[in-house]
């Protein structure tokens, strides 16, 4: 299906919200956790690194200047995202490749990358596209590469059904639970899917769950 003909959920949930979306996530925590998810990726400097959902391309940013010798890669289906991405790198003068596609049917060969990442990426999915993506990061890892993500923990989320649907997805939250995330790992081929760390945004009201999972 061709990029342009194909639906997708903004990162902000409406176009128009775009704007309010970095001053939203970092009042939720979003500093915090992308510390947390850096370091659970044990990064260095020799790496390809690819972020699927990239969004407005902070994370990215952040580990272009920490990491200089990182090769960076984002991938994201809303060009308005994108865009901001671009002139936030180039603002910070870093070198990221920001491309225009969706996770499961990326254009990089097999085994191109150390380290794949995904912040608050994963319950944006329809439930048919879920497998899919966890296959193609699958496919684009290297040997022993690894995937980590951080995402809504829907098992208790469910307490917080205003807190989501504030966050524009509360009805893709209940496919997002812990025990149906490691076991669409464990489908898509990873070896010891598990999560990682249990954390909570939004000044302790929401928990996040950070997963990790090697090819």
């Amino acid at each position: 299906m061709a990029e342009a003909q194909r639906a997708y959920l903004p990162a902000a949930g409406r176009d128009w919200a775009l704007p309010l979306y970095d001053p939203i996530v970092a009042l939720m925590g979003g500093g915090h956790t992308r510390e947390v998810l850096m370091d659970q990726a044990a990064l260095r400097p020799d790496q390809r690194v690819l972020e699927i959902g990239c969004g407005t391309g902070t994370l990215l940013t952040l580990i272009a200047r920490r990491y200089p010798g990182i090769a960076v890669v984002g991938l994201d289906p809303d060009p308005k995202a994108l865009a901001r991405a671009r002139t936030k790198a180039r603002r910070s003068r870093v070198t990221i490749q920001f491309d225009r596609g969706f996770a499961d049917q990326m254009p990089y060969p097999d085994a191109s990358f150390d380290r794949v990442l995904s912040s608050f990426m994963f319950h944006h999915l329809p439930t048919r596209d879920k497998e899919p993506t966890l296959r193609e990061v699958r496919r684009v890892l290297k040997p022993r590469g690894l995937f980590v993500m951080l995402d809504f923990a829907a098992d208790e989320s469910k307490r917080h059904g205003f807190v989501a649907r504030r966050l524009h997805a509360g009805h893709q939250f209940d496919d997002n639970a812990e025990s149906r995330v490691l076991g669409l790992m464990h489908a898509s081929g990873f070896a010891d899917p598990k999560r990682a760390r249990r954390d909570t945004v939004l000044f302790g009201h929401l928990p996040v769950n950070y997963y990790e999972a090697s090819s």
